[in-house]
């Protein structure tokens, strides 16, 4: 199958419209549509529907743009290996995967302690939820990703090394003008009134756990995209919420922290495939490990 096709597709799932990935491609609304008909017929699946707003991928057609897209990253990464080879750089770019509060301060600050030991190491960063990380390191997409076990937790699988770096302590984030900024460590009773807002599941089912062995339950009344939302309602007064501490040195100035006793924790770990591992890999594992305190 042409991989030109491929690129059209993925791109008109990622921006929802013909016409908009028309302009991206610099092809006409025509062309991109007859590349897309021609895709269908030759896979013999329907692979978008439309809707008011443009289209979307069916089921179908999401499972194979999963599968496109890490056959197009691949595709890339050879077509750099290749041409690395030709310029006498024989080394292949180390591509990593983070979490978003690792990737905000830990990551990169363990790459830069790395490529002082490794020099001119091409390398990239790709945020993401653990188990979308997880699975990019399968597909090959990955060399290495930052993740947690943070609820739903980690999958044993056999196609992945895991190592442990170490345990990190959630804290609670609020508006620097709130009463309990600036104070010590807070049980969450103390906190039975006030809005949460989460970002995703995970972070979510840690505060209910958390809230549950305190016997209060939070009223977690909003909801962000992302973690730079979650952090923009607590700045502008609108909630608070629970995030991870290693954060804590990355976090806008209209934002303050205060410890929980007894705060709720999470495993931070890397994973690396078990096949092909890339040589660098392990020198970064090493350098992350060296920003968490030794285990006890």
């Amino acid at each position: 199958m042409d991989l030109t096709v491929w690129r059209t597709f993925v791109t008109v799932c990622r921006l929802g419209s013909l016409a908009a990935a028309a302009v991206e491609l610099n092809h006409t609304q025509s062309a991109v549509s007859r590349q897309i008909a021609g895709l269908e017929r030759q896979i013999d699946v329907p692979l978008l529907e439309r809707h008011p707003r443009g289209v979307r991928p069916t089921p179908a057609g999401e499972a194979f743009r999963r599968h496109a897209l890490t056959t197009l990253n691949e595709a890339d990464r050879a077509v750099r290996a290749a041409r690395d080879v030709r310029d006498g750089a024989s080394s292949r770019p180390l591509a990593v995967g983070a979490v978003p509060s690792l990737a905000s301060g830990i990551v990169p600050e363990a790459v830069r302690d790395l490529l002082r030991q490794a020099g001119s190491l091409r390398w990239s960063l790709s945020p993401g939820l653990s188990a979308r990380l997880h699975e990019r390191v399968i597909d090959g997409d990955l060399d290495i990703a930052v993740v947690t076990d943070a609820p739903p937790g980690l999958p044993q699988d056999p196609r992945v090394e895991r190592r442990f770096l170490g345990l990190d302590d959630m804290v609670v984030v609020l508006p620097v003008g709130h009463p309990r900024a600036g104070g010590g460590p807070v049980h969450m009773r103390t906190l039975a009134d006030e809005t949460w807002v989460e970002d995703n599941d995970g972070s979510a089912a840690l505060l209910r756990r958390h809230a549950a062995r305190a016997g209060v339950s939070p009223r977690i009344d909003l909801a962000a995209a992302d973690l730079h939302g979650k952090l923009a309602l607590v700045a502008t007064g609108h909630a608070i919420a629970l995030i991870p501490g290693v954060l804590t040195c990355a976090l806008r100035a209209d934002v303050t922290t205060v410890n929980l006793v007894d705060p709720p924790t999470r495993g931070i770990y890397t994973l690396t495939p078990h096949q092909d591992p890339h040589p660098w890999a392990t020198p970064l594992h090493d350098h992350l490990a060296a920003a968490f305190p030794p285990a006890n």
